[in-house]
């Protein structure tokens, strides 16, 4: 008698389905076999299942049993193949109806007793199960939540294997999952915990232009490096980023949950991620640490950060090899991993914040103590950031001792709060101008990537949007053209340069202006695209937001 029962298996953060068949045969020799490309945890399925139902009072009659996983040539790997595998083996043996299954999506892992345990992956297979127009998915209790965020899909946690059984026979009831209330009285998600807990600006004591250029790095999306001593407070402007930037929307919550449930790093009392991700990694992570890999890829903290933000601190200690795997993700805003027996594509859109000191002993230019390495030391320590790294960050900004004056001083600046705000307006009125956009060079499978928006902010400008929105006059073409000319800056330099103005001029119109309402143009726009023209003065600030470019002069 066969059997067929539904499950998926993961390609990057994608799902797959998977139809795991049972074979259960009462002639010739009594055995097991299972085909269909399985790794080593799903071979030792069998060995987890036959116990598990011999302790939950399933004594199977002897038979030759044999499992196929299709489609075959595809590697199927991890324990979630135990319960399907178990509810498979029960109705070839005739313990459960033969239409029992039909339409189920199953997963889950078993133990000796046949409790049923969480396993990772269950957000991208609800997905999968939810555009098949499945029947119900079956997972383990402490992934129900996680399945639930799907709308339109039952989701059904169980906790045992005599649990299940009893649902899949009609003698149990069990109800589906209630979907999390995630979503605020305005529609919009709410925000994780911890949000409260970041800390404000207004503990940083000085660095205003500092202050300046994080603002614009967050209304912009693009990526920021500080160079200054140790102390300066580096660190500090970074850890307090997160608190003003905009919020994930619903499509970029699902982006990121899915990346941390295939992960196994998805919480049980947290099933969607609603605030955007901060990873801090260390330096002395390895390549595939930071992109992702080892034999059979992971996500990296790349992949990990996806809209929201990746701190390298001590920028120039990370191995060099390894800092320069970043300039795909920097660019494309996605991992592509290749191994001998699989190749995925992992989402990357991250915004970056580094930091670094000036030389190795941390003090050159530094006015309060004298700096002792020489200029083949300093020149080793730069070298050791490529110049195709340096220009895809966006600004570099340095962030100089603060002095005694500013460390007494009883006002510290613009807080969060405010910082937020016009954070929030500049973003906007960004989604307003891109919600119809859409690139040229928009490939189906960026698309799937980046979102149905694919230009969502000011740091993914490109082609003709970049062509369109970042248009010059020609007062300030002259002037661009000079600073070209006198930087020697490339053309990658020239495009951060526009996004960085067009982002400043983003900020100018949110000055004393109310947030404009969902769907109204933002008052006080001018130009024939609608944006505030950017001017002389926005560019000089961008300009004088790379000071590597400056330098190198």
């Amino acid at each position: 008698m066969i059997s067929r029962v539904l499950c998926a298996a993961l390609h990057g953060v994608d799902a797959f389905e998977v139809r795991l068949e049972v074979d259960f045969s009462r002639s010739g020799l009594p055995g097991f076999n299972m085909v269909g490309l399985a790794e080593g945890a799903v071979r030792e399925a069998g060995s987890r299942v036959f116990t598990a139902l011999r302790n939950c009072g399933c004594k199977l009659p002897a038979g030759k049993i044999t499992v196929n996983l299709a489609p075959a040539d595809c590697r199927k790997a991890g324990s979630a193949y135990d319960l399907p595998l178990a509810l498979g083996l029960l109705c070839a043996a005739g313990f459960l109806p033969q239409d029992a299954l039909e339409g189920f999506y199953c997963l889950g892992e078993l133990s000796l007793t046949g409790e049923v345990r969480p396993v990772p992956g269950v957000l991208p297979v609800a997905l999968l199960a939810a555009k098949n127009k499945a029947r119900g998915l079956i997972v383990p209790a402490e992934n129900a939540a996680e399945g639930a965020v799907v709308q339109g899909l039952p989701v059904y946690g169980i906790s045992s294997l005599p649990q299940a059984m009893a649902f899949l026979s009609g003698g149990g009831e069990l109800r589906p999952v209630a979907a999390p209330d995630m979503r605020g009285p305005d529609g919009s998600l709410l925000p994780g915990a911890g949000l409260d807990l970041i800390p404000d600006f207004s503990e940083v004591k000085g660095q205003e232009h500092a202050k300046r250029a994080i603002e614009i790095a967050a209304a912009g999306g693009h990526n920021i490096l500080f160079i200054g001593p140790p102390g300066s407070g580096k660190t500090m402007l970074a850890q307090r980023l997160p608190g003003i930037l905009p919020p994930l929307d619903f499509e970029e919550a699902l982006e990121v949950t899915k990346i941390y449930s295939v992960a196994g790093l998805l919480k049980p009392e947290q099933p969607l991620i609603t605030t955007r991700p901060f990873r801090s990694p260390h330096h002395t992570t390895t390549t595939a640490g930071l992109v992702g890999g080892t034999g059979y890829p992971r996500p990296g903290e790349v992949s990990l950060a996806h809209r929201g933000v990746l701190f390298l601190d001590e920028l120039p200690e990370f191995k060099k090899a390894t800092l320069e795997v970043l300039r795909q993700p920097l660019e494309d805003g996605r991992v592509s991993l290749s191994r001998a027996a699989i190749s995925v594509t992992y989402p990357g859109k991250i915004m970056l914040v580094a930091a670094m000191n000036p030389c190795p002993c941390g003090y050159l230019g530094d006015g309060s103590r004298e700096c002792v390495c020489g200029p083949g030391a300093v020149q080793r320590y730069r070298s050791r950031l490529s110049g195709p790294l340096l220009d895809r960050i966006d600004l570099h900004i340095e962030v100089p001792a603060v002095p005694f004056s500013d460390l007494r001083a009883k006002t510290s600046g613009p807080d969060s709060a405010s910082m937020r705000a016009r954070v929030l307006a500049a973003r906007q009125i960004q989604s307003q101008r891109y919600a119809q956009a859409r690139s040229a060079d928009c490939t189906s499978d960026q698309s799937k990537y980046y979102g149905a928006g694919f230009c969502r902010c000011n740091a993914e400008l490109n082609g003709k949007l970049l062509e369109q929105h970042c248009a010059l006059g020609g007062e300030e073409q002259a002037f661009l053209g000079g600073a070209m000319r006198s930087l020697a800056l490339s053309a990658r330099s020239y495009t951060r340069i526009l996004r960085l103005a067009r982002t400043i001029a983003d900020l100018e119109a949110t000055v004393d202006q109310a947030a404009p309402e969902a769907g109204a143009p933002p008052a006080g726009i001018a130009g024939p695209t609608g944006d505030l023209p950017i001017r002389v003065e926005h560019l000089a600030e961008a300009i004088s937001c790379r000071m590597l470019d400056r330098e190198q002069a």
